[in-house]
Protein backbone atom coordinates (compact mmCIF):
# COMPACT_ATOMS: atom_id res chain seq x y z
CA UNK A 1 0.00 0.00 0.00
CA UNK A 2 1.45 3.35 -1.10
CA UNK A 3 0.72 5.75 1.71
CA UNK A 4 2.95 8.79 1.28
CA UNK A 5 2.60 11.16 -1.70
CA UNK A 6 6.21 10.62 -2.75
CA UNK A 7 5.77 6.85 -2.75
CA UNK A 8 2.93 7.39 -5.22
CA UNK A 9 5.02 9.78 -7.32
CA UNK A 10 7.85 7.24 -7.44
CA UNK A 11 5.44 4.48 -8.44
CA UNK A 12 4.08 6.66 -11.26
CA UNK A 13 7.61 7.41 -12.46
CA UNK A 14 8.58 3.73 -12.47
CA UNK A 15 5.37 2.76 -14.27
CA UNK A 16 5.83 5.46 -16.92
CA UNK A 17 9.38 4.26 -17.59
CA UNK A 18 8.40 0.59 -17.56
CA UNK A 19 5.82 0.95 -20.32
CA UNK A 20 8.62 2.09 -22.65
CA UNK A 21 10.58 -1.15 -22.18
CA UNK A 22 8.60 -3.39 -24.60
CA UNK A 23 9.45 -0.95 -27.39
CA UNK A 24 13.09 -0.30 -26.53
CA UNK A 25 14.54 -2.78 -29.02
CA UNK A 26 12.45 -1.76 -32.00
CA UNK A 27 14.12 -0.34 -35.08
CA UNK A 28 15.26 3.26 -35.08
CA UNK A 29 13.13 6.04 -36.52
CA UNK A 30 14.67 8.25 -39.24
CA UNK A 31 15.37 11.03 -36.73
CA UNK A 32 16.91 8.64 -34.20
CA UNK A 33 19.14 7.11 -36.87
CA UNK A 34 20.21 10.47 -38.25
CA UNK A 35 21.02 11.98 -34.87
CA UNK A 36 23.00 8.90 -33.88
CA UNK A 37 25.02 9.30 -37.09
CA UNK A 38 25.77 12.90 -36.16
CA UNK A 39 26.60 12.06 -32.57
CA UNK A 40 28.91 9.19 -33.51
CA UNK A 41 31.26 11.34 -35.60
CA UNK A 42 30.94 14.82 -34.08
CA UNK A 43 34.36 16.42 -34.44
CA UNK A 44 36.02 18.86 -36.81
CA UNK A 45 34.58 18.16 -40.24
CA UNK A 46 33.17 19.61 -43.42
CA UNK A 47 29.75 20.58 -42.01
CA UNK A 48 28.14 21.80 -38.77
CA UNK A 49 28.45 18.62 -36.72
CA UNK A 50 31.38 16.75 -38.18
CA UNK A 51 30.44 15.99 -41.78
CA UNK A 52 26.68 16.40 -41.34
CA UNK A 53 24.17 19.20 -40.76
CA UNK A 54 21.11 19.43 -38.56
CA UNK A 55 19.29 22.57 -37.39
CA UNK A 56 19.45 21.68 -33.70
CA UNK A 57 21.57 22.91 -30.76
CA UNK A 58 24.61 21.03 -29.44
CA UNK A 59 23.24 19.47 -26.24
CA UNK A 60 20.88 17.30 -28.30
CA UNK A 61 23.82 16.01 -30.35
CA UNK A 62 25.82 15.46 -27.15
CA UNK A 63 23.03 13.26 -25.74
CA UNK A 64 23.02 11.19 -28.93
CA UNK A 65 26.81 11.02 -28.71
CA UNK A 66 26.32 9.52 -25.25
CA UNK A 67 23.90 6.97 -26.69
CA UNK A 68 26.53 6.06 -29.28
CA UNK A 69 29.20 5.64 -26.58
CA UNK A 70 26.81 3.37 -24.67
CA UNK A 71 26.54 1.08 -27.68
CA UNK A 72 24.73 3.01 -30.37
CA UNK A 73 21.88 0.48 -30.41
CA UNK A 74 18.15 1.13 -30.18
CA UNK A 75 18.33 -0.16 -26.61
CA UNK A 76 21.07 2.24 -25.53
CA UNK A 77 19.22 5.21 -26.98
CA UNK A 78 15.82 4.22 -25.61
CA UNK A 79 17.28 3.69 -22.14
CA UNK A 80 18.28 7.35 -22.18
CA UNK A 81 14.67 8.03 -23.13
CA UNK A 82 13.47 5.96 -20.16
CA UNK A 83 15.71 7.97 -17.84
CA UNK A 84 14.19 11.16 -19.27
CA UNK A 85 10.67 9.79 -18.69
CA UNK A 86 11.29 8.72 -15.09
CA UNK A 87 13.11 11.95 -14.25
CA UNK A 88 10.35 14.07 -15.78
CA UNK A 89 7.65 12.42 -13.67
CA UNK A 90 9.69 12.79 -10.48
CA UNK A 91 10.38 16.45 -11.24
CA UNK A 92 6.70 17.02 -11.99
CA UNK A 93 6.10 15.96 -8.40
CA UNK A 94 8.70 18.55 -7.38
CA UNK A 95 6.71 21.19 -9.28
CA UNK A 96 3.69 20.32 -7.16
CA UNK A 97 5.71 20.54 -3.98
CA UNK A 98 7.19 23.89 -5.04
CA UNK A 99 3.65 25.15 -5.64
CA UNK A 100 2.62 24.01 -2.14
CA UNK A 101 0.24 21.34 -3.43
CA UNK A 102 0.36 17.55 -3.37
CA UNK A 103 3.00 16.24 -5.81
CA UNK A 104 0.80 13.36 -6.95
CA UNK A 105 -1.45 15.03 -9.53
CA UNK A 106 1.34 16.92 -11.36
CA UNK A 107 3.29 13.65 -11.49
CA UNK A 108 0.19 11.83 -12.78
CA UNK A 109 -0.26 14.43 -15.51
CA UNK A 110 3.33 13.92 -16.62
CA UNK A 111 3.16 10.13 -16.39
CA UNK A 112 0.12 9.63 -18.60
CA UNK A 113 1.41 12.04 -21.27
CA UNK A 114 5.08 11.04 -21.53
CA UNK A 115 3.99 7.43 -21.97
CA UNK A 116 1.46 7.85 -24.77
CA UNK A 117 2.45 7.16 -28.39
CA UNK A 118 -0.07 9.87 -29.31
CA UNK A 119 2.54 12.35 -28.04
CA UNK A 120 5.38 10.53 -29.81
CA UNK A 121 6.12 8.28 -26.85
CA UNK A 122 8.27 5.13 -27.26
CA UNK A 123 10.59 7.07 -29.63
CA UNK A 124 13.41 9.36 -28.46
CA UNK A 125 13.28 12.94 -29.74
CA UNK A 126 14.33 16.44 -28.74
CA UNK A 127 11.05 17.25 -27.03
CA UNK A 128 11.36 14.21 -24.75
CA UNK A 129 15.02 14.80 -23.91
CA UNK A 130 14.27 18.44 -23.08
CA UNK A 131 11.50 17.62 -20.60
CA UNK A 132 13.64 17.00 -17.50
CA UNK A 133 15.34 20.37 -17.97
CA UNK A 134 12.04 22.19 -18.53
CA UNK A 135 10.10 20.56 -15.69
CA UNK A 136 13.05 20.79 -13.30
CA UNK A 137 13.63 24.40 -14.31
CA UNK A 138 9.97 25.16 -13.70
CA UNK A 139 10.21 23.78 -10.17
CA UNK A 140 13.31 25.94 -9.59
CA UNK A 141 11.49 29.07 -10.81
CA UNK A 142 8.61 28.37 -8.44
CA UNK A 143 11.04 28.02 -5.55
CA UNK A 144 12.88 31.21 -6.54
CA UNK A 145 9.54 33.05 -6.50
CA UNK A 146 8.58 31.99 -2.97
CA UNK A 147 11.75 31.10 -1.08
CA UNK A 148 13.90 33.40 1.01
CA UNK A 149 16.84 31.33 -0.24
CA UNK A 150 16.02 32.34 -3.82
CA UNK A 151 19.56 32.76 -5.16
CA UNK A 152 20.42 29.09 -5.60
CA UNK A 153 17.02 28.35 -7.09
CA UNK A 154 17.33 31.20 -9.58
CA UNK A 155 20.79 29.96 -10.57
CA UNK A 156 19.43 26.45 -11.05
CA UNK A 157 16.47 27.75 -13.05
CA UNK A 158 18.76 29.65 -15.42
CA UNK A 159 21.04 26.66 -15.99
CA UNK A 160 18.19 24.20 -16.55
CA UNK A 161 16.28 26.64 -18.77
CA UNK A 162 19.36 27.10 -20.92
CA UNK A 163 19.87 23.34 -21.13
CA UNK A 164 16.30 22.95 -22.39
CA UNK A 165 16.94 25.47 -25.15
CA UNK A 166 20.25 23.75 -25.92
CA UNK A 167 18.33 20.55 -26.63
CA UNK A 168 15.86 22.30 -28.94
CA UNK A 169 15.91 26.02 -29.54
CA UNK A 170 12.16 26.48 -29.13
CA UNK A 171 12.12 24.97 -25.63
CA UNK A 172 12.05 28.31 -23.82
CA UNK A 173 9.34 27.37 -21.32
CA UNK A 174 11.45 28.08 -18.22
CA UNK A 175 12.18 31.62 -19.37
CA UNK A 176 8.53 32.27 -20.19
CA UNK A 177 7.57 31.09 -16.71
CA UNK A 178 10.33 33.13 -15.07
CA UNK A 179 9.44 36.29 -16.98
CA UNK A 180 5.76 36.13 -16.01
CA UNK A 181 5.95 34.76 -12.47
CA UNK A 182 9.00 36.64 -11.21
CA UNK A 183 7.73 39.90 -12.67
CA UNK A 184 4.37 39.33 -11.00
CA UNK A 185 6.15 38.70 -7.70
CA UNK A 186 8.54 41.64 -8.31
CA UNK A 187 11.51 39.36 -7.80
CA UNK A 188 13.80 41.53 -9.90
CA UNK A 189 16.99 40.09 -8.45
CA UNK A 190 15.88 36.52 -9.05
CA UNK A 191 14.93 37.33 -12.65
CA UNK A 192 18.34 38.87 -13.24
CA UNK A 193 20.10 35.83 -11.78
CA UNK A 194 18.04 33.50 -14.01
CA UNK A 195 19.08 35.50 -17.05
CA UNK A 196 22.73 35.66 -16.00
CA UNK A 197 22.94 31.94 -15.26
CA UNK A 198 21.31 31.15 -18.60
CA UNK A 199 23.75 33.35 -20.52
CA UNK A 200 26.70 31.77 -18.74
CA UNK A 201 25.39 28.29 -19.59
CA UNK A 202 24.93 29.23 -23.24
CA UNK A 203 28.48 30.61 -23.31
CA UNK A 204 29.93 27.39 -21.89
CA UNK A 205 27.93 25.30 -24.38
CA UNK A 206 29.13 27.41 -27.32
CA UNK A 207 32.74 27.06 -26.18
CA UNK A 208 32.43 23.29 -25.79
CA UNK A 209 30.76 22.99 -29.20
CA UNK A 210 33.59 25.03 -30.76
CA UNK A 211 36.10 22.68 -29.10
CA UNK A 212 34.38 19.79 -30.91
CA UNK A 213 34.44 21.61 -34.25
CA UNK A 214 31.10 23.45 -34.32
CA UNK A 215 31.78 27.18 -34.63
CA UNK A 216 29.50 29.79 -33.00
CA UNK A 217 28.65 31.58 -36.27
CA UNK A 218 27.68 28.33 -37.99
CA UNK A 219 25.72 27.31 -34.92
CA UNK A 220 23.77 30.59 -34.92
CA UNK A 221 23.05 30.16 -38.62
CA UNK A 222 21.72 26.64 -38.01
CA UNK A 223 19.53 27.18 -34.95
CA UNK A 224 18.22 30.69 -35.73
CA UNK A 225 18.71 31.80 -39.34
CA UNK A 226 17.98 28.40 -40.85
CA UNK A 227 14.68 28.10 -38.97
CA UNK A 228 13.47 31.37 -40.48
CA UNK A 229 14.48 30.24 -43.96
CA UNK A 230 12.86 26.84 -43.42
CA UNK A 231 9.58 28.42 -42.34
CA UNK A 232 9.52 30.41 -45.59
CA UNK A 233 10.20 27.29 -47.65
CA UNK A 234 7.45 25.33 -45.88
CA UNK A 235 4.96 28.16 -46.32
CA UNK A 236 5.79 28.55 -50.02
CA UNK A 237 6.11 24.94 -51.12
CA UNK A 238 4.55 22.50 -48.68
CA UNK A 239 1.94 20.15 -50.11
CA UNK A 240 -1.29 18.62 -48.85
CA UNK A 241 0.69 16.10 -46.79
CA UNK A 242 1.53 18.90 -44.34
CA UNK A 243 -2.15 19.74 -43.90
CA UNK A 244 -2.89 16.05 -43.41
CA UNK A 245 -0.26 15.85 -40.67
CA UNK A 246 -1.83 18.86 -38.95
CA UNK A 247 -5.16 17.05 -38.97
CA UNK A 248 -3.53 13.92 -37.58
CA UNK A 249 -1.79 15.93 -34.86
CA UNK A 250 -5.06 17.55 -33.76
CA UNK A 251 -6.83 14.19 -33.74
CA UNK A 252 -4.03 12.72 -31.62
CA UNK A 253 -4.26 15.64 -29.20
CA UNK A 254 -8.01 15.16 -28.80
CA UNK A 255 -7.67 11.38 -28.48
CA UNK A 256 -5.08 11.76 -25.72
CA UNK A 257 -7.64 13.39 -23.45
CA UNK A 258 -5.36 16.37 -22.80
CA UNK A 259 -7.95 18.99 -23.89
CA UNK A 260 -10.49 17.50 -21.47
CA UNK A 261 -7.84 17.64 -18.75
CA UNK A 262 -7.26 21.34 -19.50
CA UNK A 263 -11.00 22.02 -19.24
CA UNK A 264 -11.25 20.12 -15.95
CA UNK A 265 -8.27 21.99 -14.50
CA UNK A 266 -9.42 25.39 -15.77
CA UNK A 267 -12.60 25.10 -13.69
CA UNK A 268 -10.43 25.02 -10.54
CA UNK A 269 -8.04 27.84 -11.35
CA UNK A 270 -10.01 30.82 -10.05
CA UNK A 271 -7.84 32.90 -7.75
CA UNK A 272 -4.67 30.85 -8.24
CA UNK A 273 -1.45 32.88 -8.30
CA UNK A 274 -0.10 30.43 -10.88
CA UNK A 275 -2.99 30.89 -13.30
CA UNK A 276 -1.36 33.41 -15.64
CA UNK A 277 2.16 31.96 -15.50
CA UNK A 278 0.84 28.48 -16.31
CA UNK A 279 -1.36 29.78 -19.14
CA UNK A 280 1.57 31.78 -20.54
CA UNK A 281 3.75 28.68 -20.67
CA UNK A 282 0.99 26.59 -22.23
CA UNK A 283 0.31 29.32 -24.80
CA UNK A 284 3.99 29.39 -25.75
CA UNK A 285 4.07 25.61 -26.10
CA UNK A 286 0.94 25.63 -28.27
CA UNK A 287 2.51 28.29 -30.50
CA UNK A 288 5.63 26.13 -30.89
CA UNK A 289 3.56 23.09 -31.84
CA UNK A 290 1.60 24.98 -34.49
CA UNK A 291 4.17 27.45 -35.80
CA UNK A 292 6.81 24.92 -36.80
CA UNK A 293 4.83 23.96 -39.87
CA UNK A 294 5.75 20.25 -39.92
CA UNK A 295 3.22 18.99 -37.32
CA UNK A 296 4.96 15.80 -36.21
CA UNK A 297 3.27 13.98 -33.32
CA UNK A 298 6.26 14.30 -31.00
CA UNK A 299 5.77 18.08 -31.00
CA UNK A 300 2.88 17.41 -28.60
CA UNK A 301 5.38 16.19 -25.99
CA UNK A 302 6.33 19.85 -25.64
CA UNK A 303 2.95 20.53 -23.97
CA UNK A 304 3.82 18.47 -20.89
CA UNK A 305 5.55 21.20 -18.81
CA UNK A 306 2.64 23.61 -19.27
CA UNK A 307 0.09 20.96 -18.35
CA UNK A 308 2.11 20.03 -15.26
CA UNK A 309 2.14 23.70 -14.20
CA UNK A 310 -1.58 23.96 -14.86
CA UNK A 311 -2.12 20.93 -12.61
CA UNK A 312 0.00 22.49 -9.85
CA UNK A 313 -2.07 25.66 -10.13
CA UNK A 314 -5.34 23.79 -9.52
CA UNK A 315 -5.04 21.83 -6.24
CA UNK A 316 -7.55 19.18 -5.27
CA UNK A 317 -9.90 17.08 -7.38
CA UNK A 318 -13.53 16.87 -8.34
CA UNK A 319 -15.64 14.49 -10.40
CA UNK A 320 -14.78 16.05 -13.79
CA UNK A 321 -11.04 16.07 -13.06
CA UNK A 322 -11.10 12.43 -12.00
CA UNK A 323 -12.98 11.61 -15.18
CA UNK A 324 -10.41 13.51 -17.24
CA UNK A 325 -7.56 11.54 -15.71
CA UNK A 326 -9.46 8.31 -16.36
CA UNK A 327 -9.85 9.27 -20.03
CA UNK A 328 -6.15 10.18 -20.33
CA UNK A 329 -5.05 6.94 -18.68
CA UNK A 330 -7.40 4.83 -20.81
CA UNK A 331 -6.21 6.61 -23.95
CA UNK A 332 -2.54 6.03 -23.09
CA UNK A 333 -3.18 2.36 -22.30
CA UNK A 334 -5.10 1.86 -25.54
CA UNK A 335 -2.43 3.60 -27.62
CA UNK A 336 0.32 1.53 -26.01
CA UNK A 337 -1.58 -1.71 -26.65
CA UNK A 338 -2.18 -0.70 -30.25
CA UNK A 339 1.49 0.08 -30.90
CA UNK A 340 2.50 -3.13 -29.14
CA UNK A 341 0.30 -5.20 -31.45
CA UNK A 342 0.64 -2.98 -34.53
CA UNK A 343 4.19 -1.55 -34.51
CA UNK A 344 4.85 1.89 -35.95
CA UNK A 345 5.38 1.49 -39.68
CA UNK A 346 9.01 1.76 -40.73
CA UNK A 347 8.93 1.88 -44.56
CA UNK A 348 12.74 1.98 -44.56
CA UNK A 349 13.05 -1.64 -43.36
CA UNK A 350 12.89 -3.33 -46.81
CA UNK A 351 15.74 -1.10 -48.02
CA UNK A 352 17.72 -1.84 -44.85
CA UNK A 353 17.27 -5.60 -45.33
CA UNK A 354 18.37 -5.49 -48.98
CA UNK A 355 21.40 -3.32 -48.35
CA UNK A 356 22.46 -5.43 -45.37
CA UNK A 357 22.89 -8.33 -47.78
CA UNK A 358 24.78 -6.37 -50.46
CA UNK A 359 26.86 -3.62 -48.84
CA UNK A 360 30.60 -4.24 -48.88
CA UNK A 361 33.35 -2.72 -46.71
CA UNK A 362 34.26 0.79 -47.83
CA UNK A 363 30.88 1.46 -49.46
CA UNK A 364 29.15 4.78 -48.90
CA UNK A 365 25.51 5.72 -49.34
CA UNK A 366 22.93 8.44 -49.52
CA UNK A 367 19.16 8.49 -49.02
CA UNK A 368 17.16 11.04 -51.00
CA UNK A 369 15.87 12.63 -48.88
CA UNK A 370 15.62 11.68 -45.23
CA UNK A 371 15.55 8.08 -44.04
CA UNK A 372 18.92 8.34 -42.31
CA UNK A 373 18.05 5.25 -40.27
CA UNK A 374 18.79 3.30 -43.47
CA UNK A 375 22.37 4.54 -43.39
CA UNK A 376 22.76 4.02 -39.64
CA UNK A 377 21.41 0.47 -39.75
CA UNK A 378 23.63 -0.56 -42.69
CA UNK A 379 26.78 1.20 -41.49
CA UNK A 380 27.02 3.49 -44.52
CA UNK A 381 28.47 6.97 -44.23
CA UNK A 382 27.16 9.69 -46.55
CA UNK A 383 29.31 12.12 -48.57
CA UNK A 384 26.30 14.48 -48.72
CA UNK A 385 25.95 16.56 -45.53
CA UNK A 386 22.15 16.93 -45.40
CA UNK A 387 20.57 13.81 -43.92
CA UNK A 388 17.09 15.37 -43.65
CA UNK A 389 14.85 16.66 -46.42
CA UNK A 390 14.18 20.15 -45.06
CA UNK A 391 17.86 21.19 -45.08
CA UNK A 392 18.07 20.03 -48.70
CA UNK A 393 15.12 22.23 -49.61
CA UNK A 394 16.74 25.21 -47.88
CA UNK A 395 20.41 24.67 -48.75
CA UNK A 396 20.24 22.96 -52.14
CA UNK A 397 16.77 23.41 -53.71
CA UNK A 398 18.09 23.07 -57.26
CA UNK A 399 20.34 20.18 -56.15
CA UNK A 400 23.45 21.88 -57.51
CA UNK A 401 25.67 20.47 -54.75
CA UNK A 402 24.16 17.03 -55.13
CA UNK A 403 24.57 17.11 -58.91
CA UNK A 404 28.25 17.97 -58.50
CA UNK A 405 28.68 15.16 -55.99
CA UNK A 406 26.99 12.55 -58.18
CA UNK A 407 29.17 13.47 -61.14
CA UNK A 408 32.40 13.35 -59.08
CA UNK A 409 34.67 10.50 -58.02
CA UNK A 410 33.35 10.90 -54.45
CA UNK A 411 29.83 9.88 -55.42
CA UNK A 412 28.16 7.45 -52.98
CA UNK A 413 28.27 3.77 -53.84
CA UNK A 414 24.58 3.37 -53.10
CA UNK A 415 21.81 5.87 -53.78
CA UNK A 416 18.44 5.13 -52.15
CA UNK A 417 15.55 7.06 -53.68
CA UNK A 418 11.86 7.23 -52.75
CA UNK A 419 10.37 6.28 -56.11
CA UNK A 420 12.42 6.76 -59.26
CA UNK A 421 13.26 10.46 -59.20
CA UNK A 422 15.19 12.72 -56.84
CA UNK A 423 12.36 15.24 -57.14
CA UNK A 424 10.19 16.23 -54.18
CA UNK A 425 8.31 19.37 -53.14
CA UNK A 426 10.49 22.45 -53.05
CA UNK A 427 13.22 20.77 -55.12
CA UNK A 428 14.12 21.01 -58.83
CA UNK A 429 15.69 17.62 -59.64
CA UNK A 430 15.89 17.83 -63.44
CA UNK A 431 19.69 18.12 -63.69
CA UNK A 432 20.36 15.75 -60.77
CA UNK A 433 18.10 13.07 -62.31
CA UNK A 434 20.06 13.23 -65.57
CA UNK A 435 23.37 12.80 -63.74
CA UNK A 436 21.93 9.96 -61.68
CA UNK A 437 20.82 8.16 -64.84
CA UNK A 438 24.28 8.66 -66.31
CA UNK A 439 26.28 7.29 -63.37
CA UNK A 440 23.92 4.85 -61.61
CA UNK A 441 21.98 1.70 -62.43
CA UNK A 442 18.90 0.47 -60.60
CA UNK A 443 19.90 -2.52 -58.47
CA UNK A 444 16.66 -3.28 -56.64
CA UNK A 445 13.24 -2.08 -55.58
CA UNK A 446 12.65 -2.46 -51.86
CA UNK A 447 9.21 -1.35 -50.75
CA UNK A 448 8.77 2.28 -51.73
CA UNK A 449 12.51 2.69 -52.33
CA UNK A 450 14.59 2.26 -55.47
CA UNK A 451 18.17 1.34 -54.72
CA UNK A 452 20.74 2.53 -57.26
CA UNK A 453 24.34 1.39 -57.47
CA UNK A 454 27.16 3.47 -58.87
CA UNK A 455 28.48 2.16 -62.17
CA UNK A 456 32.01 2.73 -60.86
CA UNK A 457 32.39 0.58 -57.75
Amino acid sequence: MLRSPWERVTALAVLAGAVWLPFAGRSLSPDEGGLLMLGSQWSNGSSLYGDYFVDRPPLLIALFSLADVLGGTPWSLRMIGVVAVVTTVLLAGAVGRAASVSPVLPALTAAVLVATPLFGGTVVNGELLGLPFLVGGSAAVLMAARSDDWLRWALLAGVLGACGALVKQSLLDVFVLAAVLLLMRRRWGALGVVAGAALATFAVAVLLAAWRGTGPIDLWDAVVVFRSDAASVIAASATGSTTARLGGLLVALLASGAPLLVVALARRLRGSSLLWPALAVLAWETLVVLAGGSYWLHYLMGLVPGLVLLTAAAPGTDRLLRAAYAVCAASTAAALCWVLVQPIDRPEEPAIAWLDAHVEPGDTGMVAFGGANILRATGLSSPYPDLWSLPVRVHDPELNRLTSLLSSSDRPTWLVVAGRSLGTWGVDAAAADRVMDEHYSAAATAGEWTIYRSDER
